[in-house]
């Protein structure tokens, strides 16, 4: 798979590309990914991809298993099961999810991250320390750029999905927030921002709701 390649050259072929007296430190490496990414992000953790590197956390950004509950809908490999704490991780996992990713843009496209098989599932069956924020207001493109350069990605971006009335910067801080706040709590055991926002959510730039943490 692509991201077994992408990591093992992080590995084998990032230090020769730095400035000379730069040396990249890669005793903590983070996966990441959003949609069906994120869900490839979570298969990587797993072990489905055989990479030289470790992982030490990982974050879903509104993952997606699936365009529906039905079996021939799904991605490959399925990983969710309907079980929680079912996923076979052993490191501290973040799920940012969407309220309006489960809702259709209109009759031509189904839901972008459908009920089933969404951020939902994938921290439920996440195991502690796991954490998980919904921007309520917002869509499953909703993190991207305000415009993009094609055609084909401003379809995909403004008609494919349901999208906040919002502003984007709001989500794209808020995601951004969240990401830095998290790896800071559980790589460098600083826990003065993470904290804050779990006790007051309105202290992001856009409405989060269903937010828990669960340590382990």
């Amino acid at each position: 798979m692509f991201a077994e390649k992408v990591v093992d050259w992080v590995a084998e072929g990032l230090q020769p590309l730095l400035p000379e007296k730069v040396e990249a430190k890669l005793e903590k490496v983070v996966l990441s990914g959003h949609s069906k990414g994120g869900k490839t992000a979570f298969c990587v953790a797993q072990g489905y991809a055989k990479t030289i590197l470790g992982f030490s956390a990982l974050i879903g950004i509104d993952p997606v298993g699936g365009t529906s509950k039905c079996k021939v809908s799904k991605t490959v490999p399925e990983i969710l099961t309907g079980v929680p704490r079912s996923l076979n991780l052993n490191i501290p996992v973040a799920v940012i999810g969407t309220g309006l990713g489960p809702e259709s843009a209109n009759v031509l496209f189904p839901p972008c991250a459908p009920d089933g098989e969404n951020h939902k599932e994938f921290f439920n069956e996440s195991k502690p320390p796991c954490a998980h924020f919904v921007a309520t207001e917002y869509g499953h493109m909703d993190m991207l750029d305000d415009e993009t350069p094609e055609p084909l990605g401003t379809i995909m971006s403004k008609c494919m999905c349901k999208n906040g009335k919002g502003h984007r910067d709001l989500m794209r801080k808020t995601v951004g927030g969240l990401v830095v706040a998290f790896l800071r709590a559980q790589l460098d055991e600083k826990f003065k921002d993470f904290d804050a926002i779990l006790e007051d959510p309105n202290l992001a730039p856009a409405r989060l709701d269903d937010v828990v943490y669960i340590p382990a």
